[in-house]
């Protein structure tokens, strides 16, 4: 079986107007606000209304809307909910205009991975998701100044933002991160978004140090 490759998504904050049926059979109408988008789906936050996964919703951007498919549900601040949504077959993207180039942006992808190899280090990770306050508290199991692999028996779901901290010798670095696979009972893959690249290649230094082998050779503690 093939598994398909997660759709990036990208931290926009814009003003949309949501229509649909609540899970009373209820018509609703409102504004709410984008978290993050992605070519085919998003997720919105400020829902008053409960929904059901499997509700279909319009969302409307501007004067651009299309039809979408609930496929999860979080409480938000202040007892509203955040819904993820995937569009539905056949449907024209409302913030297709406010996307990166796909093209360029591949390019860029497939750069990045090619200038940095994983390694297998074993090294403490704090993730946080936006809507809690209580960190996760994980470890990689792989690791490169892109992103990583953490073990956790209760991933999150790709797509969602995080804020992480981890250490480099007496330094902590903290940065934006995505949750790009989700394998349940087992971890996740992450990507570091806002490193700089002065911080991915000092990082990457430190942990060419630590496991000269790379991916394949034993497994090594921080030293931390």
């Amino acid at each position: 079986m093939t598994h398909q490759r997660p759709e990036p998504r990208y931290d926009r904050n814009l003003p949309v107007s949501v229509f649909g049926m609540t899970a009373q059979g209820k018509p609703f109408v409102q504004k709410a606000r984008t978290q993050n988008i992605s070519r085919n789906g998003a997720l919105i936050s400020g829902i008053n209304d409960v929904l059901n996964v499997g509700d279909t919703i319009v969302v409307q951007l501007e004067q651009k809307k299309a039809r979408f498919r609930v496929v999860r549900i979080l409480v938000g601040l202040a007892g509203k909910y955040q819904i993820g949504l995937q569009m539905q077959d056949g449907q024209e993207s409302p913030w297709t205009t406010v996307l990166p180039d796909q093209q360029v942006l591949s390019k860029t992808v497939a750069t990045k991975r090619r200038r940095r190899p994983r390694h297998r280090i074993l090294i403490d990770i704090e993730l946080r998701e936006e809507q809690t306050r209580s960190p996760l508290r994980v470890t990689a199991t792989d690791i490169s100044g892109n992103g990583c692999y953490v073990e956790s028996m209760l991933p999150y779901p790709p797509g969602t933002n995080l804020k992480a901290q981890l250490l480099m010798g007496s330094e902590r670095l903290t940065t934006s991160a995505v949750v790009r696979t989700c394998d349940l009972g087992l971890g996740m893959g992450i990507e570091f978004m806002t490193l700089t690249t002065e911080q991915q290649d000092e990082f990457q230094r430190y942990l060419q140090r630590l496991n000269p082998g790379g991916l394949y050779a034993p497994p090594h503690a921080s030293r931390n």
